[in-house]
């Protein structure tokens, strides 16, 4: 949900609880309560700020999209891999979820680091 709000946020890059629900892709949507919740939960980690109108809120993020991916994949190696990126591509390979041209990317990718 996080990951979501965030994407809309990005695209729209600044917006009301209810501008977020307009932008929803998939249904069903999200009652406004579990977005305007999922907002306070990401306000106070620092992803997004807000300027007040009112009683209502406008909501932009203060943190780029690379830089939340870069903290999004560090807290999953850390706390579902117990810090190990070995593990985590093991995970990705074993499920089968990657095919030969993104390992080709990747190899490129981690040649390209090294140089």
């Amino acid at each position: 949900m996080e990951q979501k709000v965030m994407n809309v946020l990005w695209k729209l890059e600044k917006a009301f609880v209810n501008d977020i629900l307009e932008d929803w892709t998939e249904e069903p949507k999200p009652a406004y309560n579990t977005i305007s919740t999922t907002i306070r939960i990401l306000e106070e980690k620092g992803f997004i700020a807000h300027k007040a109108f009112g009683r209502t809120h406008r909501y932009f993020p203060v943190i780029s999209q690379p830089d939340y991916q870069k903290n999004l994949v560090t807290n999953i190696i850390q706390n579902a891999f117990s810090g190990s990126l070995s593990s985590l591509v093991s995970a990705i390979v074993d499920n089968e979820q990657i095919s030969d041209a993104e390992i080709t990317a990747i190899q490129e990718l981690i040649n390209k680091s090294r140089q």
